[in-house]
């Protein structure tokens, strides 16, 4: 059975919404600032084709931050080192925080938005799991004696959204100044590897 594609207007009205969605969530104050109601109005579309197209707030946000991290995914992927496959593991774990951090740094109202939302914790979500794996499969190809299980979370840590926010809002850390220290902090983790 073939897959059906999706109807031209469906496809325009989804780019839509996550055009809009970009721009509300790039722009706001805090991220619980932005609704349903309020993508769907600058979208141009029903709250009904939100709902449709994404099932809910949650949804809807996944898909835009999937979207975004596109990009960091295929450089992983497919791209040169020191961020893609063909890049030692010692240069690939820094190279891989500091594009997280990056995105964070980049789309601060957005990945807030992913890490607060409900139900789950923002530990089972797909974007985190796939840094994870990664991480901890890189890990384990360093020798050393710490688990790489939770090294590779620890090292995650230093990139969640809500501490990006409070170190770029309350504390002012400058961007360069903030990837300098998880540099520095990635390369003391690795050095206890060693």
């Amino acid at each position: 059975m073939t897959e059906r594609r999706p109807r031209k207007d469906a496809a325009r009205n989804r780019a839509a919404v996550l055009a809009a969605a970009d721009t509300l969530f790039a722009r706001c104050q805090s991220p619980e600032e932005v609704t349903m109601a309020d993508i769907a109005a600058a979208a141009g579309v029903g709250k009904g084709t939100l709902f449709r197209a994404f099932g809910d707030r949650t949804g809807l946000i996944r898909a835009l931050c999937e979207a975004r991290l596109e990009p960091i995914r295929t450089a992983v992927e497919e791209g040169p080192p020191p961020l893609g496959p063909a890049a030692a593991p010692l240069q690939r774990v820094p190279a891989l925080l500091d594009a997280v951090l990056c995105f964070k740094l980049d789309n601060r109202h957005l990945a807030l938005a992913l890490e607060q939302t409900g139900s789950d914790s923002p530990y089972r979500t797909a974007h985190y799991e796939r840094w994870h794996t990664l991480l901890r499969d890189l890990l384990e190809q360093i020798p050393g004696s710490i688990d790489s299980d939770f090294t590779a979370h620890a090292l995650l840590a230093a990139t969640r959204a809500d501490l990006v926010e409070y170190l770029t809002g309350e504390k002012r850390m400058p961007r360069e100044e903030m990837r300098g220290q998880l540099a520095a902090f990635t390369a003391g983790v690795l050095e206890t590897r060693g």
